[in-house]
């Protein structure tokens, strides 16, 4: 199953050049790197990204890490946090998430 991550251009950039991230200010702040699924990473992208531009789209396969745990948030939904750094070789395809109007453009997530 792939699982989602959105970086800034400057994050994926970081993670590109490294190798390795500790995640996005609020990863590191909250000591995990959030994910989401395909049934919630819109609603990600709308809440948290409003209006943000020059996004990239991470997918991982979540069956291939270890250190990840799916917890409650936003509502009680499970959502798939990882306790360990992203690997650049954890990512299975990136792509530009751009902006139309003022809302997202989602690749298909199968």
């Amino acid at each position: 199953m792939l699982i989602y991550k959105i970086f800034r251009a400057s994050e994926w950039a970081e993670l590109q050049a490294k190798g390795v991230t500790d995640g996005a200010p609020i990863d590191v702040a909250d000591g995990y790197v959030h994910f989401s699924d395909a049934d919630t990473v819109r609603q990600t992208a709308a809440l948290h990204f409003q209006g943000e531009a020059d996004l990239v789209l991470l997918a991982v396969e979540a069956d291939a890490l270890d250190g990840l745990k799916w917890e409650e948030s936003r509502g009680g939904t499970l959502f798939p946090h990882l306790y360990r750094q992203l690997h650049m070789s954890d990512v299975v395809w990136h792509k530009a998430l751009p902006i139309v109007d003022n809302v997202h453009q989602f690749p298909d997530l199968g």
